[in-house]
């Protein structure tokens, strides 16, 4: 008995034939066009920072990236509880909650960057030269190896 495999199928015939995989697409559309109302009902600086977790009961859950956040969107709960429901999804919502949860994914720290010439390396290195405590001069050398070099 040989072994055949399966043909290969396309992606999107997957996403609409396959049962489990089409219930999961199905519903992150569902968030998405959830997602795209509140954020039509947000200030423009809120909406990278909230994110529609799931809605059922009537509670839509939200997810908000930082405490700040969260405090501001519950002194505005009242008013965009009013506005969402004036959505057909939404004509049932009954409460809003809030849950706070950082990105999983940090993004680049924007970090203070300088560059160092070669001649303040060079000054450096000759500081370290000169001292005598181990862990201050391995720090300057450390500190002066990160010059530019010359191009």
């Amino acid at each position: 008995m040989a072994f055949r495999p399966l043909t290969a199928r396309a992606p999107a015939v997957l996403l609409r034939e396959a049962k489990p995989l089409k219930a999961i697409f199905g519903h992150a559309q569902r968030l998405g066009h959830l997602q795209r109302l509140l954020e039509s009902q947000l200030q423009p600086a809120a909406r990278e920072h909230c994110h529609v977790a799931s809605w059922r009961e009537g509670t839509l859950l939200l997810i908000v990236t930082d405490g700040h956040w969260a405090t501001r969107l519950r002194y505005q709960q009242k008013r965009l509880q009013r506005q969402l429901q004036a959505f057909d999804v939404f004509a049932s919502l009954t409460r809003i909650q809030f849950k706070v949860q950082p990105p999983t994914v940090q993004q680049g720290a924007v970090g203070h960057t300088m560059d160092l010439s070669v001649n303040a390396a060079e000054t450096i290195q000759a500081t370290a030269d000169g001292i005598t405590d181990p862990k201050l001069r391995a720090a300057l050398e450390r500190l002066a190896s990160h010059a530019k070099p010359k191009a």
